[in-house]
């Protein structure tokens, strides 16, 4: 190959060269303008969702949602039921420039693990609720809904429809050693309590927030030989799964009411055709924004104080349970 040949060919592939440094600079910095809040003046969120149920899926898509509606960048990950996965996420969050994190537990009981691992970052728990020695004001903080309100709701239901001071209930428990498990059960049991019902319960396991889990205890407990007044679910798809349990059965859901929580459309239409007797709205959206005012606020150092529903320690923010039944389903429609 003759010199000038040489010449032009090394004369392109220099050109080619600078061609390509120049693009992979100019895409570096696109790339750290868009996902650093600081750079670019948007908050940088992490948010971790152990996996989707119908209302976790509904958080879910609430929480992204109110990030657009409120300026703030949020990355979901879906980190299973590992809480190392979940450590090694919350961890590594601080040094891939998020601000702040919103993270439904895996366990309840590794929220002091989270917060060691965040390294200063906030963390707006949500779904799952820490104990209360694992919070820390305007920094570490829960958002939701007081779980025993959503059981005290069901029992005083079910009280002015049976009007019996003894009854025999089932109740249909969701993940064991949830915050909503726990809550919405005690709620049940104590409410009947404090009103002067003798509740006998025949049936009580854990359901897992499924309606098929539902229906393989239903089947379980018909095989005891009891009979039922009133049937207490922690969440609306295992409700809809004892309605169709009891339609198996040939058992009366009009004298047996079953009840959930969620408010889910499903539900909802289920009782407005007179099936399910009750639920209560758990406000997902209502939730969503609020943990992410939450985040926006603690990424910034500011405190709670201002978020309607802020608790006075700092540690919560409250979203009200709300009772439906046929009377204002529509609504909720």
């Amino acid at each position: 190959m003759k010199r000038s040949a040489i010449n032009f060919v090394i004369k392109i592939v220099s050109l080619l060269l600078i061609s390509i440094l120049v693009t992979g600079s100019l895409v570096s910095c696109g790339n750290k303008s868009s996902s650093s809040g600081s750079s670019s003046g948007t908050v940088k969120v992490l948010f971790i969702m152990t996996d989707f149920d119908t209302f976790r899926q509904k958080l879910s898509d609430a929480v992204i949602a109110q990030g657009k509606s409120q300026g703030v960048d949020i990355t979901l990950v879906e980190s299973g039921y590992s809480v190392e996965d979940q450590v090694n996420l919350v961890s590594s969050a601080k040094s891939q420039g998020y601000d702040a994190i919103i993270l439904r537990l895996a366990d309840a009981n590794t929220a002091l693990q989270m917060n060691t691992a965040s390294n200063g970052l906030p963390i707006i728990y949500l779904n799952s609720e820490p104990s209360e020695e694992y919070l820390d004001s305007n920094t570490n903080i829960f958002v939701g809904s007081a779980e025993t309100v959503a059981g005290q709701y069901q029992a005083e239901y079910v009280m002015k429809k049976l009007n019996k001071k003894s009854m025999n209930i089932i109740i249909f428990e969701g993940e064991q050693g949830h915050s909503g498990t726990i809550g919405r059960t005690n709620g049940v049991r104590n409410t009947l309590a404090s009103n002067g019902v003798d509740a006998n319960i025949v049936f009580m396991d854990y359901a897992n927030w499924s309606a098929d889990g539902a229906i393989s205890k239903f089947d379980i407990f018909m095989k005891t030989g009891q009979s039922v007044d009133a049937i207490f679910c922690n969440n609306d798809n295992m409700a809809l799964g004892a309605i169709e349990a009891m339609k198996t059965y040939g058992l009366d859901y009009n004298t047996i009411p079953v009840c959930g929580v969620d408010a889910l459309e499903e539900a909802c239409v289920s009782i407005k055709a007179g099936e399910m007797a009750f639920t209560v709205l758990q406000d997902a959206d209502a939730q969503a924004a609020k943990a992410v005012e939450a985040a926006k606020v603690l990424s910034g150092g500011g405190t709670i104080d201002s978020i309607e529903g802020a608790s006075e320690d700092g540690k919560y923010i409250w979203v009200p349970f709300l009772p439906v039944d046929s009377s204002n389903v529509n609504d909720y429609l």
